[in-house]
């Protein structure tokens, strides 16, 4: 690989930015496209599904043959509340291979006893997102109930790219929370990117099966096109 592809690839890698470097298996030719810059490429089609598989592949284009190695960052999945859905959550996470982050201020939920092997920042989250860097591999799922914790952690979601945010209550709820977010200025198109009620429609009931059901709305934002919010946008 030449030194100025790998210094670039290196650089996206420390901001945790996805990078695919595209290598013509017919002259060896190399050159490296960028995370935000693969729908203007010319194998868009082919960079988009290796980058959400998250998987190095061979590919075939214009009767060439390639092969997409890809470097994307972890995923994260942050949750706001240390409540009984996000304890189900957590070892879910970890099997999938999740990266997985509890955010709740309330110190008698967010105990080390409660979440062991998880961590955990008993903070408001709008004291410790900025720090974190949410971005577009990053989930959010907003648990508790309660518009002074979610939204500290919502409105934050919103102005960055997560590539998925989901909040839990009634759909009456969730009208609240439409209105509150109007008034911090997000319009609509903004706010059809919350998956609300959070989770997939599976008939869930336990904080378990609801766990069950977010994991599976997360992996297919991440994994398949169109995702949900994609055409409701």
């Amino acid at each position: 690989m030449r030194l100025d592809l790998l210094k670039t690839l290196n650089e996206e890698r420390a901001a945790r930015r996805a990078a695919v470097l595209v290598t013509d298996l017919e002259t060896g030719a190399q050159r490296l496209v960028k995370g935000a810059e693969a729908a203007a490429d010319a194998m868009a089609h082919e960079i988009d599904a290796a980058l959400r598989m998250g998987k190095s592949r061979g590919v075939e284009h214009g009767g060439r043959k390639y092969f997409l190695t890809v470097q994307a960052p972890p995923v994260r999945i942050i949750c706001i509340g240390a409540v009984h859905i996000s304890q189900a959550l957590a070892p879910m996470a970890k099997l999938a291979d999740f990266d997985m982050t509890i955010i709740d201020p309330r110190t008698a939920f967010a105990t080390p006893e409660r979440f062991p092997d998880v961590k955990l920042l008993a903070e408001w989250p709008d004291a410790v997102l900025p720090a974190m860097k949410i971005d577009r591999y990053t989930a959010m799922c907003l648990f508790t109930h309660d518009p002074k914790i979610d939204d500290a952690g919502l409105i934050p979601a919103l102005k960055a790219d997560c590539f998925y945010i989901g909040a839990l209550g009634s759909r009456k709820t969730h009208q609240r929370r439409i209105e509150r977010m109007h008034a911090a200025g997000f319009d609509d198109a903004a706010l059809a990117r919350i998956h609300a009620p959070i989770g997939l429609d599976i008939g869930s009931v336990s904080p378990a099966e609801i766990a069950v059901s977010v994991l599976g709305e997360i992996i297919m934002a991440l994994r398949k096109k169109p995702a949900r919010a994609e055409k409701s946008a």
